[in-house]
């Protein structure tokens, strides 16, 4: 009782602190406005039939600023293959976009940026309208939802210095901004039917449009098919509606809700030997994966005068992930046990979300002497409960089942409260530089309580953190249409609670463990001349401190245990660069033949530091860190005649390995060197008749063997094989 009475002291301390900070930012709004109308002006994205756009975000964008911060913004319009969800083609105009190819159905997107973890964006502030997806943000945040790629009109990057506006992450925030009905129709349908290699077929049905005050947007995707390998089959399933009322020219209410659901039967992991023989091959029959994410959310929206805006959003996220597996290495084979008369029981493993945000953000320009000047800033409140149910003894059946024979071997809860204050201001020195300091302070407490099969004491696990957070960026224009921009910005990655969580009887967690901080600094130029030529070359430098990892400890009488501490630090540096150049017209005229390059160099390496490995502690000074290429290299060539646009693509991937020891061989396919690979995909669309439209595609042309991921645990173990050739067509029409 004493320890729950001194937590909530703790956080009373700290509600007050937030209080006293948003009454500091609430109390420069106060000040006279000034009466200049150019800050009303909102910079969209230059949208061009047929083709996807690349350019980076303006200064701000309704209340959210990106001033002197290393941003892309895409738009998504083009030939590119949404239908599969396909992120190297999706995403190729963004430079160091780290994916996994794991498969073809769509049903996962694993993104990552510097040197961080692509394992279901898990390093990345993922959101949609610009509220948080990830499962759980702070204790388990693996983003189980994916949109599907043509119901969203634009997506948003923020790297470096993200972590001041949008909280936790080292990666960067993406957002996904969703369609919306269209403004001159008061009922508009699209839709798009898809078939492809390995029996795939996606239906993607939208409406939408505008009568009066109020607006509309909705649509249903449906997405099954066998998979490139056996026992890969799936059938995903998606729902958005955003439903507007604009009160008058200031305020407008959205309601929104965002469902996604899919069961995938998993084909498991290979070893190399099985890789090298036959990539396509199986011997899992009775793995599957079935995650739900509802998100239903609402999002006010008020001008409470020329120069200041309001935005509240409010969203929930509920829903499981599911797994039923026979776990074991690659080279064992799920095979009928003659001794109980039947296969042998399967894993099942469940999580269940519920999560509840409140986020305020105000905008505010305002006149300082004679500078003019910006201020954002806001607050947020967060509460989500996980339960986790892990090792229950599943059926011996081989059906998309998870019911249990026996009890879980794990039954916890998480708890987690984190409230948040930020705000950044531009001052403009001049005309042609601005200068952004920016700070975030948040708190967070979590609990863990639970039961561990074979644990002689419960599971009991609380704390309460703080993170002060403090950045600067700048901007100098050096004519219209270019700029040299900078940041330098602390982040952090509040420990998850897998890691605090015992493995088995005897592993221990340091009660000193730190949550992972470090910072990003960012040095770009960036620009166009007219309709011939757009870039963005930048430099950055991440520093990632306080790694969490396993030791081994040995006792004084030669037993040993696994220690759960902070490992060591990292740090990736590198240069991200992005070229497109038109060759042949513009983007005005009949023909256009346009190339672009994107191209990242991440020096990703630990710095110092030991972790675990069979028993052993091993040195970690001058390793990679896991799972990041040195470098990502996507290219392509755009054609576009008239309605008519095609695109050929070429992606390379350097070598990396996916374990911090820096394995090169493991005989059972976990761990190891991941290889370099090269792969060229082809795609089109062709506008008929204003509201038809025909497209397709060939992806892996070339028919390139590879894998992008060896992993120990799910969907593995073992490696993971990326897709051969396949190709895909789609008839669309819009009314």
């Amino acid at each position: 009782m004493v320890i729950a009475k001194t937590s909530l002291n703790k956080m009373q301390k700290h509600q007050i602190i937030l209080m006293l900070l948003l009454s500091f930012t609430l109390s420069a709004l106060c000040q006279n406005n000034a009466s200049d109308s150019v800050w009303m002006i909102e910079l969209e994205a230059i949208s061009i039939e047929n083709s996807t756009t690349k350019d980076h975000l303006p200064e701000f964008l309704g209340t959210y600023m990106y001033a002197g911060k290393k941003t892309d913004l895409l738009t998504l319009n083009g030939s590119e293959n949404l239908s599969q969800n396909l992120g190297r083609m999706i995403f190729a105009k963004i430079p160091g976009i780290n994916l996994w190819d794991m498969d073809g159905a769509g049903t996962q997107l694993n993104i990552s940026t510097r040197g961080t973890d692509a394992h279901r964006s898990i390093e990345m502030n993922m959101r949609q309208n610009g509220y948080n997806t990830n499962s759980d943000m702070f204790g388990y945040p693996e983003n189980h939802y994916t949109v599907a790629m043509q119901g969203v009109k634009q997506i948003q990057l923020v790297r470096g210095s993200a972590a001041l506006q949008f909280g936790s992450q080292f990666g960067g925030m993406m957002n996904y901004v969703m369609k919306s009905g269209n403004p001159n129709k008061v009922f508009e349908v699209e839709s798009e039917q898809t078939y492809g290699s390995n029996n795939f077929f996606n239906s993607f049905n939208s409406i939408g449009g505008t009568k009066g005050k109020v607006s509309y947007y909705a649509f249903y995707d449906d997405r099954q098919g066998d998979g490139w390998r056996p026992n890969s089959a799936f059938h995903y399933k998606s729902w958005y509606t955003n439903f507007n009322y604009r009160f008058n020219p200031k305020a407008s209410l959205a309601f929104q809700f965002s469902r996604m659901h899919y069961e995938q039967q998993i084909g498991g992991g290979l070893t190399d030997e099985m890789f090298n023989e036959n990539a396509r091959q199986s011997n899992r029959t009775r793995n599957f994966f079935s995650p739900t994410i509802n998100i239903p959310a609402v999002i006010l929206k008020y001008h409470l005068s020329a120069n200041t805006k309001l935005e509240v959003t409010t969203n929930g996220i509920w829903g499981d992930r599911s797994s039923v597996q026979f776990i074991n290495s690659p080279n064992v084979e799920d095979t009928f046990n003659i001794a109980i008369g039947s296969y042998n029981a399967r894993q099942v493993d469940r999580d269940f979300y519920a999560g509840f945000t409140t986020e305020a953000r105000i905008l505010h320009h305002y006149t300082l002497g004679k500078l003019n000047s910006t201020l954002a800033g806001g607050i947020r409140y967060f509460n989500e409960t996980t339960k986790r149910r892990q090792k229950g003894k599943g059926t011996t059946g081989s059906d998309l089942t998870f019911d249990l024979t026996g009890n879980y071997g794990v039954d916890l809860r998480f708890h987690t409260i984190n409230y948040a204050v930020f705000a950044e201001n531009i001052f403009h020195l001049n005309q042609k530089l601005s200068v952004t300091p920016g700070f975030r302070y948040e708190m967070i407490q979590s609990e863990l309580t639970g039961v561990i099969e074979n644990r002689s004491a419960d599971v009991n696990y609380s704390g309460n953190r703080t993170f002060p957070l403090f950045g600067i960026g700048m901007e100098y224009k050096i004519h219209k249409n270019s700029e040299i921009y900078g940041n330098a910005s602390e982040a952090y990655r509040p420990y998850l609670y897998s890691q605090v969580t015992p493995a088995n009887q005897i592993a221990k967690i340091d009660p000193n463990l730190a949550d992972s901080k470090g910072y990003n600094i960012d040095l770009g130029y960036r620009g166009n001349f007219g309709n011939r030529l757009s870039f963005d070359f930048s430099g950055f430098y991440q520093y990632y401190g306080d790694r969490i990892g396993n030791l081994n400890i040995v006792n004084e009488g030669n037993s040993s245990y696994l220690f759960t501490t902070n490992v060591g630090n990292s740090a990736a540096f590198g240069i991200e660069s992005y070229l497109e150049l038109s060759l042949i017209g513009s983007a005005n005229q009949f023909f256009e033949l346009s190339f672009f390059n994107s191209l990242a160099y991440t020096h990703a390496r630990y710095l110092s530091g030991q972790l675990n490995q069979n028993g052993e502690n091993q040195d970690l000074k001058g390793n990679h860190v896991e799972g990041v290429p040195d470098w990502i290299n996507r290219a392509g060539l755009d054609l576009r005649i008239k309605t008519f646009s095609s695109r050929l693509q070429f992606t390379h991937i350097s070598e990396k390995f996916n374990d911090a020891n820096n394995t090169v061989f493991d005989p059972v396919g976990t761990s190891g060197l991941i290889p370099s690979y090269s792969i060229t995909d082809w795609s089109f669309k062709w506008k008929i008749f204003e509201r038809y439209h025909f497209s397709g595609g060939i992806n892996n042309l070339m028919n390139t063997k590879y894998f992008s991921r060896r992993i120990p645990f799910y969907p593995g173990p073992g490696i993971l094989p990326g897709d051969g050739r396949t190709f895909y067509l789609t008839l669309g029409v819009k009314i």
